[in-house]
């Protein structure tokens, strides 16, 4: 099952970035198919590991261990559900960002262009608001901000006057009527680049996850240890940058970090590695999927 659900990226990299004590506490924000859980488990001896996970679908991926305490919730409430379980500080968290290889590949779920299906691209059900409704309700001005900032789009006129146009007559119900609509105004050469662009920048919307990064992200310096480990992996550059923006700075949005009287950085964290981690051309061969990911690891100071 696991191998099907999703493969995990950077599996001995990230791990390894634990640097993983026996008998320790770890936090997995998102288990998916459980591969860099079963990884984690395979070193933590008489350990525990926390996981988190918001799709129903992860939770059949759940190995049978009573070392593990599996959250079925988003990620960002990491810090209340720490103290709930009654656990002050953790030994290291991993993430590994963005969509896992059976979100695009479950045609239903709306994430992939690929194929036809509602526009739906909910990581959890009980998300109210779906890509068709954002494609439907949304103000265009504020569309317009969506696909310059998430999917990185410059010239997003074009798009918004053909969205315009359609939901004047229509309402907008599948991946497919965003794919018409989106090829019409694609470069001829990258149409699927394009197509990926504007497919990721609703799905971000939906499931607010840039706001939901920089709040793990904060928490992180609250409930690591010191000499614990942040490890994360993202797969865009609007991660990457929050990522490595935080552990440089301890604030997202800031690229300097404040200094005291004597010059010295107030940063919770220090990077382990000086550049950042990338797959091998081994295994990106053997997962195309890997070709995007970045792998940042810090330690609290």
């Amino acid at each position: 099952m696991e191998g099907q659900y999703h493969v995990p990226v950077l599996l001995k990299e990230s791990v390894d970035g634990l640097d993983i004590k026996p008998g320790g506490v770890y936090v997995d924000l998102t288990f998916g198919g459980g591969g860099h859980s079963r990884e984690i488990l395979r070193r933590i001896g008489d350990g525990k590991l926390i996981v988190f996970d918001q799709d129903e679908d992860a939770y059949t991926n759940k190995p049978d261990d009573d070392r593990l305490i599996f959250v079925r919730h988003n990620f960002r409430y990491l810090q209340n559900f720490l103290r709930y379980l009654d656990i002050p500080a953790v030994d290291g968290i991993l993430g590994d960002l963005g969509v896992s290889s059976h979100h695009f590949d479950a045609a239903e779920r709306g994430f992939s262009f690929r194929f036809d299906a509602d526009l739906d691209m909910r990581m959890s059900k009980g998300l109210k608001i779906s890509a068709a409704d954002v494609l439907n309700d949304y103000d265009p001005r504020l569309l317009g901000q969506i696909f310059r900032q998430y999917g990185e789009i410059k010239k997003v006129g074009f798009l918004l006057k053909e969205i315009v146009n359609f939901r004047q007559h229509h309402h907008f119900k599948t991946t497919s009527d965003l794919k018409v609509i989106a090829e019409k105004v694609a470069p001829k050469k990258e149409v699927n680049k394009f197509l990926a662009k504007v497919f990721q920048a609703l799905r971000i919307e939906v499931n607010h996850e840039m706001d939901v990064l920089k709040q793990v992200l904060e928490q992180s310096a609250s409930v690591i240890k010191p000499g614990g480990r942040l490890v994360v992996i993202s797969y865009h550059s609007l991660e990457d940058r929050l990522v490595k923006n935080f552990i440089r700075t301890g604030d997202c949005n800031k690229t300097q970090a404040e200094t005291d009287l004597f010059g010295r950085a107030q940063v919770p964290f220090k990077a382990t590695h000086r550049k950042v981690i990338v797959p091998t051309d081994e295994e990106i061969e053997r997962n195309s999927r890997a070709r995007s990911a970045k792998l940042r690891i810090a330690e609290k100071l």
